[in-house]
């Protein structure tokens, strides 16, 4: 079974040849969901893996500075722009391999999904649920690319896309050849893998490799349950909008509406659902990169000096026992996760806050503390004081120090 109509490009994105390298490079602010960031050196559109594997090792070979991009919703790029080679990759589409054969439990078989790492995520979401592979229901919405969902392990209600993958094809830049790692050798943590460790080091020399990671992702490779009703839900604000307990299942359909309509009542979702780089929207609370700072994770002796109030949440593994059957993951009870927005909100950061009142550039949403917004005609140098305050503020609150989401490209916190 072969999909290859997963996406079609936006209306709204930036007119460009589509042969693999061009001479007219958009500014990162065409390319990235904050609608921030100056010029770049040279720009090559990706069309197919060969196009993608010849301009990294181009850019390595010459020992120019290298950014490899898919959505671009996942990143805070400088005024000043990069110098050095953008890459994006643009290739869609999805091969699929069914077995769909039941046993007298009722239990039926999986589906074996291999898609390119410029995939669109929510397209190939929707398109998960409408053909009943479960797993990644909970994750409607995420902007972004396939490619960048294993790197930053994405997690949403209760739901990480590690649960479902299988391997990882890489292109390793610094041996010049493919790599396949599989789920065990990926180390997916909270919010981070392997993949986004070698960002800056290689974990042996330390051969720096930011602001892209080592290992390029080429393609991703899932396993996947086939079946009406989702993972068990796992996260309770989503289990009360479905009517069911923490750890049931609902039908994966209606899990996916309320997921969406969650995201959108908190400025979570672009335009289209999984929206494009350069499009354009009068809510201003959609320009963001999403959720600005990750949950803290912290020892549990330490959660224990924030407020009685303070929101904490078990820490579950994010290695699944079954890919074809993804659980909730086993609890460490050494470990407690609490709320960045409730940190935020709580050190004095309300919904539409900026550095100079509403009149600030770049400002929290006014739906969610998490997201930092561009009200249109913010710079790189806006978000990122914005960033700075409230990282600040809570660290003097609460004695917590937020981490980033994004990467951050030629600036810093």
């Amino acid at each position: 079974m072969s999909l290859s109509t997963l996406n079609t490009p936006s209306a709204d994105e930036p007119a460009r040849e589509r042969d693999g390298r061009t001479t007219a490079a958009p500014a990162l602010s065409e390319l990235t969901t904050l609608r921030v960031g100056g010029p770049v050196d040279e720009y090559v559109q990706a069309e197919s893996e060969a196009e993608l594997i010849d301009a990294v090792r181009a850019a390595d070979d010459a020992g120019r500075p290298l950014l490899v991009i898919g959505g671009g919703s996942n990143l805070l790029v400088a005024d000043e722009g990069f110098a050095g080679v953008v890459v994006r990759d643009a290739r869609q589409g999805l091969d699929a391999d069914l077995e769909d054969s039941c046993g007298t439990d009722g239990a039926c078989g999986g589906a074996s999904l291999r898609l390119p790492a410029g995939q669109d995520w929510d397209a190939f979401v929707a398109e998960a649920v409408a053909n009943e592979w479960v797993g990644v229901e909970a994750l409607s919405g995420i902007p972004g690319t396939v490619g960048a969902a294993p790197v930053q392990n994405i997690g949403a209600y209760g739901q990480e896309v590690s649960g479902v993958v299988a391997s990882v094809v890489t292109w390793d830049r610094a041996t010049g050849s493919r790599r396949t790692f599989t789920l065990s050798e990926l180390g997916f943590g909270y919010r981070t893998s392997l993949l986004k460790r070698t960002m800056r080091a290689d974990g042996g020399e330390g051969a720096p490799w930011y602001p892209t990671p080592r290992y390029v992702v080429l393609e991703v490779n899932l396993q996947m349950r086939l079946g009406s009703l989702s993972a068990p839900v796992g996260y309770g604000e989503l289990a009360r909008r479905l009517g069911v307990e923490v750890g049931q299942r609902a039908p994966s359909a209606e899990v996916r509406e309320a997921v969406l309509e969650l995201r959108g009542g908190k400025g979570m979702l672009l335009d289209g659902v999984g929206g494009a780089p350069g499009a354009t929207s009068p809510d201003h609370d959609r320009w963001s990169a999403g959720s600005f700072f990750t949950n803290p994770v912290l020892p549990a002796d330490a959660a224990d000096e924030l407020p009685d109030d303070a929101p904490r949440f078990a820490v579950r593994s994010a290695t699944p026992e079954s890919t074809v059957s993804p659980s909730l993951g086993v609890v460490d009870p050494t470990l407690v996760k609490t709320s960045a927005a409730w940190l935020i909100e709580h050190a004095g950061f309300t919904k539409g806050f900026g550095l100079a009142g509403e009149h600030s550039p770049a400002r929290l949403s006014t739906r969610h503390t998490l997201a930092l917004t561009n009200r249109g005609g913010a710079t790189a140098a806006d978000v990122v004081a914005l960033a700075r305050t409230v990282r600040d503020g809570v660290r003097d609150a609460f004695g917590i120090e937020l981490e980033p989401e994004p990467v951050l490209v030629g600036t810093a916190l």
